[in-house]
């Protein structure tokens, strides 16, 4: 009797990766053939991922890096036009992933771990937003950086927010007026990115900065992060108020004690993340 053909079952990758380093948690936006657009589901993927980190006091640090050529082109288009048949004309819909994005991106922010972005290609658009929305980028030589909306008769509104919160504003201004791209030393200039690497090594070098902040208390760094942000949108006198009170509290923390009597005594410490 002839053995039956078996047909083989294939499995999609999942749009989101997650690996661990250590104690560094390693997320890698998996749609290289979309150039890693962030389609609706990568979006809630991603802010499922970071909603779980959150919660995990083992990981002290977050990369985001991406496969492929691209870190991400942004939004996809083609889903977003598809909804144009839409009763409203995808009016609902637009919003509902203009608001989810935004959250997301809000989510990084908000996170107690640090994040930091590993880009070895294009960031346009919502994925220059999504590098302007991490605490810290490393970025390949070759990388670039735009805001290109303004092309296609879309202004880059939602990516502006991120990205005039990281570069001044006439930075900002050409890069969403002309849509033209930056190049990795030009976004290093402008205050966009920290570190441009050599081809390839971008990954390996986020980890390895995500593992000096990742040795340091997860308590102070987590109030660190959060004042960061706080006093940012503060006037000067109100900001030192607020900061005052933070340090204040920071030093009654375990971790402070800990650190300074490491310090005056001339020994590592140890730190108890409280």
């Amino acid at each position: 009797m002839p053995a039956q053909s078996v047909r083989a079952v294939v499995v999609p990758e999942p749009i989101l990766l997650r690996d661990s380093v250590g104690s560094i948690a390693v997320l890698t936006l998996n749609r290289p053939a979309a150039r890693n657009s962030l389609s609706e589901s990568m979006i809630a993927a991603l802010h499922a991922a970071l909603n779980d980190i959150g919660d995990q006091p083992g990981v002290r640090a977050v990369v985001i890096a991406a496969s492929g050529t691209a870190f991400s082109a942004g939004h996809d288009m083609k889903e977003l036009t598809a909804r144009r048949t839409d009763a409203d004309g995808g009016r609902g819909y637009f919003a509902e992933v203009m608001s989810a994005c935004s959250a997301m991106m809000q989510a990084i922010v908000q996170l107690p771990q640090p994040v930091i972005a590993a880009v070895q290609g294009v960031a346009t658009a919502a994925g220059c937003q999504l590098v302007a929305s991490c605490d810290l980028a490393v970025a390949s030589k070759t990388a670039t950086f735009a805001t290109p909306g303004v092309d296609i008769g879309l202004f880059c509104s939602t990516p502006m927010v991120a990205l005039s919160r990281n570069v001044a504003r006439k930075h900002a201004m050409e890069m969403l007026l002309t849509g033209e791209p930056v190049s990795a030393h030009a976004a290093r200039e402008m205050g966009l990115i920290n570190r441009v690497v050599a081809v390839g090594t971008e990954r390996d070098a986020a980890i390895a900065l995500a593992g000096k902040i990742a040795g340091k208390s997860a308590y102070t760094v987590k109030v660190g992060k959060a004042a960061f942000y706080r006093q940012a949108d503060m006037d000067l006198s109100e900001a030192y108020r607020y900061a005052s009170e933070v340090m204040t509290d920071n030093m009654m923390a375990d971790d402070a004690a800990e650190g300074i009597g490491a310090f005056l005594e001339k020994r590592a410490p140890t730190w108890r993340d409280r």
